[in-house]
């Protein structure tokens, strides 16, 4: 089992930076790529950026191209993502998750283990 704890969201304005953590514990972190998803509401549940093992592949959605970046330090156990230029559309809840794959792949079905999520909320 790999338990994950996000934190970090809140209520931001257009433009502003928020930075988002993701804890893990219960198993060897360096074993799992990681990723984020989002949510908002209505909408169905999408995949924000992904992370490799090793940290030295990273994907990205286009919504978040240019503004978010992903990244973790496994000695920490901890993955992030540093989202700048915030905008209204990115108003959602932010959940981690982590997958046996190698790379952070894009597909839900990979991932076997997901966090309870973060609030984003960004105001115009």
């Amino acid at each position: 089992q790999v338990q994950l704890v996000e934190s970090g969201g809140g209520l931001v304005q257009a433009g502003d930076s928020l930075r988002l953590s993701c804890a893990a514990s219960g198993r060897t972190f360096s074993n799992y790529a990681m990723a984020w998803f989002r949510q908002a509401p209505g909408k169905e549940r999408e995949f924000v950026a992904g992370i490799s093992r090793s940290g030295g592949s990273t994907d990205y959605a286009d919504s978040g191209k240019g503004r978010f970046t992903i990244s973790r330090d496994n000695a920490r156990n901890t993955v992030y993502l540093q989202m700048n230029s915030l905008k209204p559309e990115d108003t959602a809840r932010y959940f981690c998750a982590a997958a046996r794959t190698y790379a952070g792949g894009r597909p839900q079905y990979e991932y076997e283990y997901w966090g309870q999520g973060t609030q984003v909320t960004v105001s115009s």
